[in-house]
């Protein structure tokens, strides 16, 4: 994939209702970080793609949930894991991060459908 995905494109589709909106984003992001587990895309791609500033200030000012913004957060740092750790620990941290990014889109996709 060579070009970025904007949030704010594709929300507007998912309809006017937050609800929907944090819905779609728990979803896209467990798509990203079951491609991210199983090494379709590196984590640099990642934030190429998905994960670059024009998003996280995008779910920041318009979607303004605590638990959106964590996981842009958590994305956004990925590459930086591979930088100031050793291979082996950068990897172990890496696992961490996505099993914490899986855990709170799916608490998001909860959250939401409670509140349906």
């Amino acid at each position: 994939m060579n070009h970025s995905i904007q949030l704010k494109t594709v929300l507007s589709e998912a309809g006017s209702l937050p609800e929907q909106q944090l819905a779609l984003f728990a979803l896209l992001n467990l798509g990203l970080v079951e491609s991210l587990a199983g090494g379709s895309i590196s984590a640099a791609d990642a934030v190429r793609i998905f994960f670059h500033a024009e998003n996280c200030l995008f779910v920041r000012q318009r979607l303004r949930d605590r638990i959106a913004d964590e996981v842009m957060s958590h994305g956004a740092q990925l590459p930086d894991l591979f930088d100031a750790l050793p291979a082996k620990e950068a990897q172990r941290e890496f696992q961490r991060e996505l099993a914490t990014m899986r855990s709170l889109c799916l608490s998001l996709l909860a959250e939401k459908q409670l509140a349906a």
